[in-house]
């Protein structure tokens, strides 16, 4: 008789862990949607593994009914790659904040990448440090007032799709923490990428920023401010779908159109192409007043080796070749007698 599973839901992914963070925090909002899309890919719970830092996100690892870590400020992705390194066979996550990640973290966060580990990481951005009192953060924009900037920050922000990018990045991705619709949907996406895949994911600080994101996520603009994009479709936003971003051949710069009006059409809208890192990097850049924020899975490439492919196969083949002989190998090549 074949027994079939009983199919997992959100909660059976939640512990009996007290979530802890402040009333309001975004990152309630993430929990829930981490949470559902756990259900939706029926991970298994026993071969899934959170690796987080220090910081709010860090308590994750606590809040997910699987195994976790919570580790050293920064380094995450460096014991994530060891994790992965040790047993490619788990499906690892990497949670951490702005701060954590793209500073003191932003060297561990670079070779993650450029390697391709096959790893999902995920970075709460509110723009300010939280667990410690509301620093300004390396995203926090310039004239940002907190107690390490009081007069205001003059810091220009990093960009964490464009660093990502950088750092060759081969799959990126943004949402927003109470889209919950839109947002397990992008994390699906990045879960089905077999590298390094990074998703940004703007989150409200209550209680040291908040609102600071209000420019974007507010009902009253939300729809001139963000757009979604959807690979094979037209770049269209507004209301009534009637604005677009359009690349000048000129200036080979993106712009802001209005369908109907100077003589423009649908036709002259961009039509999103994951695969043009070219692009990708203005999208990733993009943001209000000017322009909306780009939302969705903004660049990705074509599937190739992920590190701890490569490297396990180069294991392989020096096993293959049988038993070394360490006192051979210690009186080859170049030696010197003392």
């Amino acid at each position: 008789m074949n027994v079939v599973p009983e199919r997992l839901t959100a909660k059976d992914y939640a512990t009996d862990q007290e979530v802890r963070w402040c009333p309001g925090c975004g990152d309630y909002a993430i929990l829930k949607a981490v949470q559902k899309t756990m259900a939706d890919l029926q991970a298994s719970r026993d071969r899934t593994v959170f690796v987080s830092g220090i910081g709010c996100a860090a308590r994750f690892p606590y809040y997910m009914e699987t195994y976790g870590f919570h580790t050293i400020h920064g380094r995450a992705p460096a014991i994530a790659t060891g994790i992965k390194l040790a047993n490619p066979s788990l499906d690892v996550w990497v949670v951490g904040g702005d701060g954590d990640m793209l500073s003191i973290g932003g060297n561990h966060l670079l070779h993650a990448l450029r390697r391709n580990v096959d790893l999902q990481i995920l970075i709460f951005n509110n723009e300010i440090y939280g667990l410690t009192k509301g620093q300004y953060s390396p995203t926090s924009r310039v004239g940002t007032r907190s107690p390490s900037t009081p007069q205001g920050s003059v810091d220009l922000p990093v960009s964490a799709l464009a660093f990502a990018l950088g750092c060759g990045a081969r799959f990126i991705g943004r949402s927003i923490d109470t889209e919950q619709k839109h947002l397990p949907e992008v994390l699906k996406r990045a879960h089905g990428y077999r590298g390094a895949a990074l998703v940004e994911i703007l989150q409200n600080c209550i209680v040291y920023n908040d609102g600071v994101f209000a420019d974007i996520t507010e009902s009253d603009v939300a729809d001139d401010r963000q757009l979604y994009l959807e690979p094979g479709q037209p770049m269209l936003f507004g209301k009534n779908r009637e604005k677009g971003i359009r690349l000048n051949r000129e200036t080979l710069s993106l712009e802001v159109v209005t369908v109907g009006q100077n003589g423009i059409t649908a036709a002259d809208v961009l039509v999103h192409d994951e695969k043009n890192k070219m692009i990708a990097h203005m999208l990733a850049l993009m943001e209000p007043p000017e322009f909306p924020v780009a939302l969705g899975v903004i660049y990705c490439a074509p599937e190739v080796q992920s590190y701890e492919t490569g490297l396990l196969a180069q294991v392989t083949e020096a096993k293959a070749k049988g038993a070394a002989d360490l006192n051979k190998i210690l009186r080859s090549g170049h030696t010197w007698k003392v």
